[in-house]
Order: structure tokens, then sequence, then C-alpha cells
């Protein structure tokens, strides 16, 4: 029998009003929403791990930004970025974010160019 704990964390304040409105929509609650992504998440991570695949954690770690898109192809033995990401949707994570300074940098510089 599975018992359920409450914890407290930390979420983006756009990101939780994007989940109440995916909730609403699908007539559910974020507390679901959430429960089935971390399950499916942590399920695969540890099936991966069971049969001593480390392409998961690879990508896991692509996915949270603490591995580079070149040193996470070199890890999985592929050489076109097009086959990373789908590796990354067959494994149903998100692609990492730039960090935020590297995203202004971007903007910065496109705003020069006066685009």
């Amino acid at each position: 029998m599975s018992s359920t704990v409450n914890f407290t964390s930390a979420i983006d304040r756009d990101l939780l009003k994007r989940a109440k409105v995916i909730a609403a929509k699908t007539d559910t609650s974020v507390n679901a929403l959430f429960n089935a992504e971390l399950r499916h998440l942590v399920e695969t991570f540890e099936s991966a791990e069971r049969s001593g695949n480390q392409n998961f954690k690879v990508l896991l770690d692509f996915s949270l930004g603490r591995l580079a898109g070149d040193a996470a192809m070199r890890a999985l033995g592929i050489t076109s970025e097009e086959d990373l990401f789908v590796l990354m949707a067959q494994a149903h994570l998100p692609m990492p974010r730039l960090p935020d300074a590297m995203t202004q940098d971007m903007v910065g510089q496109l705003k020069s160019l006066g685009v």
C-alpha cells in the first residue's frame, strides 16, 4: 500500500500558472500532473539503471543542463544533433534551457543588430 506525504518545493510562477491551465483543460490537478511526470522520470531512470543502460542518465544530465550537447552525443555514440533531439523526445525529457545570462546576452546581440 502506497502512502502519500506532503512536501514543500519552489516553482517558477509562470510555470505554475501554465500548469494550472493544463490541469484545468484536462480536468485534473497540478498535483496529479506533477505526480505522473515524476513517476515517469523515476521509473524510467530505475529501469535503465537496472538494465545497466546509462543512456537515460546521460540524457537526463543533458536535460538538466549538466552536460553539453556535444558531450552528450559523444557519450551516446551519436554524431547528429537531430538524433539527440529524437532520443530526448523518446525519453520524454525536455530540452535544456540556456542559462538566463546566456539568453540575455543573445538578446543583447540581436538588439545591437537592429533585429
